[in-house]
């Protein structure tokens, strides 16, 4: 009886062990790797340390950038963070309706692409160097192209609508 209970208790702290190495070396893992919050292809926004439900932070040569707001709390962590960047874009549809899978290029002032990739919401923030772009929204098959300026203090807006009617 005593034999068993002593196996019983071997087996437990054996168990105990392994658990705790392995979430040690999950947490090392991901430490190593240096992504915070997940990989950049990660298309959820749980478990990031962005903060306040802010979606993964992606980065495509030296333009950092964060697109999403389907959710509510997406949506005003969004909203909450265009302050701190240099560009917002809204894509929106009739009736204000939000839209995403927008495709996203953004060129310089010698028509040079800075960052080229698919809006995952309504709402996308762009970290650039202060200079003037030309931004191309694509939405199903129809593509709107706005002038932006992006100044050195401050940030700049551009809001594309489609009347899908």
């Amino acid at each position: 009886m005593k034999t068993q209970r002593n196996q019983r208790r071997i087996i437990a702290a054996a168990l105990c062990a392994a658990l705790t190495l392995g979430l040690a070396g999950g947490a090392y893992a991901q430490q190593a790797s240096e992504v915070t919050g997940g990989t950049t292809t990660d298309n959820s926004s749980a478990g990031n340390v962005n903060g306040g439900g802010l979606p993964q932070i992606q980065q495509q040569g030296d333009v950092s950038f964060v697109s999403g707001g389907v959710g509510l709390d997406e949506s005003k962590a969004l909203q909450q963070a265009q302050s701190q960047w240099p560009l917002s874009l809204r894509f929106t549809g009739s009736g204000a309706e939000f839209l995403a899978d927008v495709h996203v290029r953004v060129v310089d002032a010698h028509n040079g692409e800075v960052l080229n990739t698919t809006s995952r919401g309504p709402y996308m923030l762009v970290r650039l160097h202060p200079g003037r772009y030309t931004v191309h929204a694509r939405y199903k098959d129809q593509e709107q192209s706005k002038p932006v300026t992006v100044p050195a203090a401050g940030t700049a807006k551009s809001a594309f609508y489609w009347n899908m009617n």
